[in-house]
């Protein structure tokens, strides 16, 4: 199961690395007015281009998605992989074209033109020449392309990176607009994108259009949580439901920290925890005014918390000190509550931890209020930040054969054509093992990285074969907090920014000062100091200025 589970666990982490930024408005630095105009999409215009949703029954989950609300829907839980391969296309889709793609990756380049490209391009019907480019400078190797005007037919854009690519200024200008395609019911040409949820599509449009293809959706994403050593905690006679407000996790750090054993009750939980104070991720709208969190006695008060657990002695020396081995110390037993992007949770987690010890379960405090009262929220972020591009100089009848590719691609989970993206071709790449597809030597070769669904792929799923507790314990997770999920102000709405007030946005000295208290080297009043800095002579009043004038005022909340 190697090429698996390093696949699930980056796709995991590459969600998470999207953080903060894709939480927030997708930010892109820009100077011109077109890149301007490819901006941010209004309610009514945004409406008019996505995609309808038609949602595919091929193939029935263990554990079934439950909506939270508009947008709001967990992952299906699967606890094996589908015995029957069902088949959702019908013939090969397409009609023997040619075409270049480059997507990022992190991992070993597959050798060119292997039997793993040739077998797809079989099943696909066209000649797509995979071109994979390291992912750790990727974002300098697109920025080259784009300058020359030089893209491939196809490409993946990771909207965390879309401030350096400028996405907003190439679409509809080097990327080609796929509105006329796939707005509406024209999805429906191609079931499996229409099984792709709406708001996936959302992170693929600029100014009222239509550019990019999602990948890797979900309607559950969240920064994280604070996760905890479900096995020491249990023993303790301590269970999760116990853990209701910001008191009672303070009065956990005093009951767990032993330092003379060596044991600390927390790791670092800032970035997954402020937000319970009810500050907002980044902007909330109080009587019709535009507020930074910066701004709020919220985040304040959730600065003072942070600060206090540091100097009570109850996080671990060395989270303090910005080591970012959090991870073996969970797995050590050495820091028994920590913070991390949700993608943490799976099969490779499961067996690292058991491996340090037998007893290993990780679990995740419900979502909850600092106050022990208000009613729990966590903000949502984007439903994906995983998107790929077609070429804008590519005819109409290029782009439908590449969308019908893409149906091809976006398959579910455990489908005849899933089974081929993801493993390779049974007996060659992978054989049957425990009702698992594993990997060959060959297999492990050549389809060892994400390559193609990194084009096009179905909405996520938690699937970790051998490891059901990891899926029964994740899945019920979900379905206890998926009605804590809320839409924060400006929710995927693609806001594109001059560059002055993106580096405003980023905030970096603010950021700096902020670690350093709740790292507790630093006190709140210092943070207050770099915040009033940086709103006078830091950009930050024009900041939140141009965001009210430019995307409040004429386009709402997104919410």
């Amino acid at each position: 199961m190697g090429n698996e589970l390093n696949r699930r666990s980056f796709l995991g982490a590459a969600v998470s690395a999207a953080g903060l930024v894709a939480m927030g408005p997708l930010l892109s630095g820009c100077g011109g007015s077109a890149a301007q105009r490819a901006g941010v999409n209004s309610g009514a215009g945004l409406q008019a281009a996505l995609p309808a949703h038609v949602p595919n029954t091929a193939i029935k989950p263990d554990f079934p998605s439950v909506a939270g609300g508009p947008d709001v829907l967990t992952k299906p839980g699967f606890l094996g992989y589908p015995a029957d391969r069902v088949a959702t296309v019908s013939g090969v889709p397409g009609k023997g074209g040619r075409y270049s793609a480059v997507t990022p990756l992190w991992g070993t380049i597959p050798p060119a033109d292997n039997a793993f490209y040739q077998a797809m391009n079989s099943a696909l019907g066209v000649e797509l020449q995979m071109k994979p480019a390291d992912g750790n400078t990727y974002n300098t190797i697109v920025s080259t392309m784009t300058a020359a005007k030089k893209l491939p037919d196809w490409i993946q854009l990771p909207a965390w990176w879309n401030a350096n690519f400028n996405t907003g200024g190439l679409a509809g200008n080097q990327l080609a607009d796929l509105t006329p395609f796939l707005s509406g019911d024209n999805v429906k040409k191609y079931p499996n994108l229409a099984a792709i949820p709406t708001a996936a599509w959302r992170a693929g449009a600029w100014g009222d259009k239509l550019y990019g293809i999602p990948c890797v959706s979900s309607g559950f994403e969240i920064t994280g949580t604070v996760f905890y050593r479900r096995d020491v905690l249990e023993a303790k006679g301590i269970t999760a439901d116990q853990v209701k407000s910001a008191d009672d996790l303070m009065n956990l750090g005093k009951e767990l920290t032993d330092a003379k054993a060596g044991v600390w009750a927390f790791g670092d939980v800032w970035t997954y925890l402020f937000t319970t104070f009810g500050a907002p991720l980044k902007w909330r709208v109080d009587n019709g005014k535009l507020v930074h969190r910066y701004e709020t006695e919220e985040f304040l008060a959730a600065l003072d918390w942070h600060h206090r657990l540091a100097t009570a002695g109850y996080v671990h020396p060395d989270a303090l000190a910005g080591d970012s081995a959090g991870t073996t110390r969970f797995y050590a037993g050495k820091a028994l509550i920590t913070g991390d992007g949700m993608g943490a949770w799976n099969l490779a987690d499961h067996q690292a931890g058991r491996a340090a010890n037998p007893n290993y379960r990780r679990g995740a405090f419900n979502v909850i209020a600092a106050d022990g009262k208000s009613t729990p929220r966590v903000d949502m972020g984007p439903s994906t930040s995983i998107i790929s591009y077609l070429n804008a100089n590519l005819k109409r009848e290029q782009i439908e054969e590449l969308l019908s590719v893409a149906n091809y691609l976006a398959a579910p989970f455990g489908s005849a054509e899933y089974t081929m993206v993801n493993f390779g071709v049974e007996g060659t790449h992978f054989t049957m093992v425990d009702g698992v597809p594993t990997p060959t030597e060959a297999g492990k070769k050549e389809v060892q990285a994400l390559t193609y669904p990194f084009l096009a792929s179905p909405p996520a799923v938690i699937s970790n074969p051998t490891g059901d507790t990891v899926t029964r314990d994740y899945t019920s997770w979900q379905n206890a907090n998926v009605k804590a999920l809320a839409k924060p102000v400006f929710w995927s709405m693609n806001v594109s920014m001059p560059q002055a007030q993106a580096t405003a946005d980023a905030a970096q000295a603010v950021e700096d000062t902020i670690k350093d208290c709740y790292h507790g080297k630093k006190k709140v009043q210092d943070v207050k100091d770099a915040i009033a800095t940086w709103k006078s002579s830091g950009g930050g009043d024009r900041l939140i200025a141009w965001t009210n004038d430019n995307v409040l005022q004429k386009y709402g909340t997104g919410q």
